[in-house]
């Protein structure tokens, strides 16, 4: 059973994430601020976080930059509608994905199921470890261990920005436009694809390359998308 946190400062609406949750069977941990979530995460084993980015004594983003010191566990931001520049930080900052309110129980739901699915199921079905590595150039990327290094050297990256690196490795050269990335790693209609994942590819850049502004392997095919390629 997958344990989630929600976290919002609203009762309201984390008694209705309660009902939603755990009427699909899954267990919740709640807390009303940043300080309570990072209490929980502490003590208590979880799979996924829901956070508020607006909340008092410690705002979500602030709570995911310290959960990230410890954990790569997926995140979810809860967002308003007026909180865009906050949407694009907490992107930057490795929040997996964001749902603005009020959302709908069934896109909730959705966008929970696919980020519990990559980040506990994709990738288990390999049946030899060589199967499971991917090298493009310098990067390595071993599915099984889900470890990836650029020259040797251990990087650390989130689930998301983990999917996309392995969608664009395991097709070296190809170009995915911003949409197909969206609709491989999300699992959901690509609704405002390129801003999301170009915010991802650059926090990507920023881990495997030297220099971001010059990279040796992402890519850009500009007004078609990424690809990944060795070092020429």
């Amino acid at each position: 059973m997958y344990r989630i946190l929600i976290c919002d400062d609203e009762k309201d609406i984390v008694a209705a994430l309660k009902i939603y949750l755990e009427a699909e069977g899954y267990e919740t941990v709640v807390a009303y601020n940043g300080r309570e979530a990072l209490e929980i995460a502490d003590r208590e084993e979880l799979h996924l976080a829901l956070l508020d980015i607006m909340m008092p004594e410690m705002d979500g983003i602030t709570t995911m930059v310290r959960l990230r010191e410890k954990s790569n566990l997926p995140v979810i931001l809860l967002t308003a509608k007026s909180e865009g520049v906050d949407k694009v930080l907490g992107l930057n900052v490795g929040a997996d994905d964001y749902i603005t309110k009020p959302f709908s129980p069934m896109e909730l739901l959705a966008r929970v199921k696919s980020q519990l699915r990559r980040y506990f199921q994709l990738g288990s079905n390999m049946a030899k470890e060589e199967q499971s590595v991917c090298t493009v150039g310098g990067v390595t990327l071993n599915d099984k261990t889900k470890a990836v290094s650029v020259d040797g050297e251990p990087v650390s990256l989130t689930p998301t920005e983990y999917e996309i690196l392995k969608l664009l490795m395991q097709h070296p050269g190809e170009v995915f436009s911003p949409r197909e990335i969206y609709r491989c790693v999300w699992n959901n209609a690509p609704y405002g694809a390129e801003s999301t994942v170009a915010v991802h590819i650059r926090h990507l850049r920023e881990k495997i390359e030297i220099d971001p502004a010059e990279p040796r392997y992402l890519k850009v095919v500009w007004a078609q998308g990424y690809k990944m390629e060795g070092e020429k």
